[in-house]
Order: structure tokens, then sequence, then C-alpha cells
């Protein structure tokens, strides 16, 4: 049975299905911080302070797009945002509404694409995130319109991803795939990998500035996670209109 590729037509998700079935497959074991999800454990407290730090999140209308689980939610939540969370693969958002619900936290999970939301409720949210996404859907060009379609005025949007040249492939797909184990085979696709000059050159043509960039970088024998300037993996970008 073939799996399905990009959805087409003018009102169709800006998503793959082969994509979104990779995160599916894996999506009851989520939650398990020695699971494969495991980077994402580590990652996500450096992720969230990095926002808390640039965003007061108590009141804030957020939206996490691309939730999976619901790691960055969850965090937000914590620190006081209104949140409101969607993805598409229907395991992740209903893994995702049963540990919101565990944990007696307020989180408005849906199942839908961003393009629907930005239809539904243009300009409705102070803070947009999208972590690891934009590099496994057909174009990550539109998908940042989109956020920015998302925005308030006054609005901020987060977004990481992974750098694409020499030294990301061999340390984010040679190394952390095929070396050592620390992520599913096939996770990532060179040729969707972004670089930064990309990334911002679509943000302006939405309408956004980029007002920062930092490199992200996990130690995966100490699993230390830390921000760096050397944006050449794994980064964080912070947009504002």
């Amino acid at each position: 049975m073939s799996t399905p590729g990009p959805a087409t037509g003018p009102q169709a998700p800006n998503a793959d299905g082969a994509e979104l079935a990779k995160f599916e497959a894996g999506a009851s074991g989520f939650w398990d911080p020695q699971g494969e999800f495991r980077p994402l454990h580590l990652l996500n407290p450096v992720r969230a302070a990095y926002i808390a730090e640039r965003v007061a999140l108590p009141g804030q209308r957020a939206l996490d797009v691309g939730c999976g689980g619901g790691l960055l939610a969850e965090a937000l939540c914590k620190a006081g945002a209104r949140v409101t969370a969607i993805d598409l693969a229907p395991g992740m958002i209903e893994v995702a509404r049963l540990h919101a619900l565990e944990g007696a936290l307020s989180i408005d999970y849906r199942l839908t694409d961003a393009a629907a939301l930005a239809r539904e409720a243009p300009h409705s949210f102070d803070l947009v995130t999208c972590m690891e996404m934009l590099e496994h859907v057909p174009d990550p060009a539109a998908m940042m319109g989109t956020l920015a379609q998302l925005l308030q005025p006054q609005g901020t949007l987060f977004v990481s991803t992974l750098n694409r040249n020499l030294k990301s492939f061999l340390m984010a797909i040679v190394g952390a795939e095929y070396l050592l184990k620390l992520i599913p085979r096939g996770t990532h696709e060179y040729e969707r990998l972004i670089r930064p000059a990309e990334l911002a050159r679509w943000a302006r043509a939405a309408g956004l500035t980029l007002r920062g960039l930092s490199g992200i970088e996990l130690n995966p024998f100490t699993t230390h996670v830390r921000l760096s300037a050397d944006v050449g993996v794994n980064y964080l970008a912070f947009f504002s209109r």
C-alpha cells in the first residue's frame, strides 16, 4: 500500500502524507523521554526558555503549529499563555489531549492545518511557534506566509529548523539518524533542510522582520543542550511585524 503524497487543490493542507505518517507511527510513545522523541524532550526546555526571554507569556494568545504530542504547548501553558495547538496527525493530537488532561492543563488542541485556521481566524494570535516542522512541508515559503497571517499586527513568531549544508548533513542525518540512532532513519531529507537566508527571505515576503537567530546544540554524549552563535545545524529564529 503506498503512502499518500502531498495533497493538492486550492484548499489542500500544505502537508506531505508520507511525512505525517512518520510521526503518526510513533505517537503512542511521544511522552517517553527515553524513546524516539528523546531529542525533542532534551531540546524543549531550551526552546521554551528562549521564547520566555523574548516574550512576556502570561496572558498571551499563543499558537503552536505542528504541535506533535504537546511538549512546547504544555511549556507555554505552564508559563501562563493561553494556548491553541494544531497538528494534522490524529494520533499526536489524541496523545496531546490525554497528556494535558492528566496534567490538568487547559490547551485547545485542534486537528487542523495552519492555512485553514488562518482563514477561520486571521490575525488572532500574539505569539506563533513552529518547531521542527518547516523542513517537513512541501512549500515552506507558503507556510511562512500562513504563519504571518495568523499573527496579530504586533505579534511574534518563533521558528526552529535545520540548516542545509555539509555540517548539518553529517551531524543531523548521518550522525543522529544512522550512527548514534538518536532519531529514526529517514526523519530528515537533506533537500528539505532550510538555510537561514532562505527563511529570512520568506519572512520578508510575508511582512516579517528577523529579530534574532541562535544556534541550538545538543551534545549526544552528555545530552547537554545550549544556545550558541553557530547556526550551522539546528537553529532558532525570532520574527516580528
